[in-house]
């Protein structure tokens, strides 16, 4: 097992007779590759965030609640009803984040004054005619709740991560390329001057 001993920090920037010009560019290679992975990484995830954050603040300001009617009976039974089998849970009925609500279809009218029809969460078992808020975009369609201005930034910083990450990690991977490479030129070099002076070594002078 080959023994080494302590670690040299920036060996390759000190002035010594065993340094190459191979290790000089390795030295600048890995500056330059820590420089443009920080960079890049700071700018993309910075971007991403910004970019995100701009177009929840505009859906904030554009999209708006709108009044719309339940055109048919939404499936599902309405709180404290039981159904035939008397577990009181109906039929179609989710859970999650709109617990107790199910999808039925709704018409609401566009800012133009324009009808629409489409699916929107309501209270199960609502009968037709029920009025109901769903959400529109400045051209009349069904869009989501907007997100507020908290779930906004942890949005934003989460896609922002991800796209500093991903930014950041082609020129590190290059660079490890580029090592590579360089660690295998410096290799072949060893190896051409050992072969080289190997024989004059093993010359006996006496």
């Amino acid at each position: 097992m080959a023994f080494r001993g302590p670690k040299t920090w920036l060996w390759r920037w000190r002035r010594n007779p065993l340094r190459r010009r191979a290790d000089m560019v390795e030295a600048w290679v890995v500056l330059g590759a820590w420089v443009v992975t920080v960079l890049a990484g700071v700018l993309a995830g910075w971007t991403a965030a910004r970019g995100v954050e701009r177009v929840m603040a505009r859906e904030r300001m554009e999209w708006r609640p709108t009044a719309a009617v339940v055109t048919e009976r939404a499936p599902g039974l309405r709180p404290g009803d039981r159904d035939a089998t008397g577990d009181g849970t109906g039929r179609g009925i989710a859970h999650g984040t709109d617990a107790l609500r199910v999808w039925a279809e709704v018409r609401w009218s566009a800012p133009d004054g324009s009808s629409h029809t489409g699916q929107a969460r309501v209270e199960p078992g609502s009968a037709v005619g029920s009025r109901v808020t769903v959400w529109t975009d400045p051209g009349g369609r069904l869009v989501a709740r907007p997100a507020t201005p908290a779930q906004a930034q942890t949005r934003a910083l989460l896609i922002g991560g991800l796209a500093g990450i991903g930014a950041a990690a082609v020129p590190l991977a290059g660079s490890r390329v580029l090592r590579g490479r360089l660690e295998r030129r410096r290799l072949d070099q060893w190896d051409a001057e050992w072969a080289r002076f190997d024989p004059l070594w093993g010359r006996k002078t006496w």
